[in-house]
């Protein structure tokens, strides 16, 4: 019972997440200039150093982890630590955006405003990412 009790839960974080990020992945390859530039330098307030890559380069790089990443949670051969760490580095990431940028967040610097309620739902993608890191080896 145990063991089906782990796969229920591999699933059920693996397949919805797995498949909103390859959406994204696969989204950003169709992004225009302006599109990969607003993309990119929303990246900036989590990482300024992000600023000095061509826009679309970065779009494409970005599309392209995305899109690996969502695969690789949707792949049931790769081990949940591994795919956990991945999710857990990549939301990671983005809540450097979150944290970065004062727009993103109430005057406390926790809550999010406005602005920042669609990047604060990154931090579920760490907790995901954690709990399945954390999930027992298969037998």
């Amino acid at each position: 019972m145990f063991k089906k009790t782990n796969r229920l839960a591999s699933a059920a974080l693996r397949i919805p997440t797995g498949a909103y990020i390859l959406n994204a992945g696969l989204g950003k390859f169709n992004l225009d200039k302006e599109g990969a530039e607003g993309l990119r330098d929303m990246s900036t307030d989590g990482i300024p150093a992000l600023g000095q890559i061509e826009a679309e380069n970065f779009a494409t790089g970005l599309a392209a982890a995305e899109t690996a990443l969502g695969a690789a949670l949707l792949c049931p051969l790769l081990p949940n630590r591994l795919v956990g760490l991945g999710l857990t580095a990549f939301g990671s990431g983005l809540l450097t955006m979150y944290f970065g940028g004062d727009q993103y967040t109430e005057d406390d610097g926790i809550r999010p405003s406005d602005a920042g309620k669609a990047i604060a739902k990154d931090s579920w993608l760490v907790g995901i990412g954690l709990a399945l890191a954390s999930l027992p080896k298969k037998k």
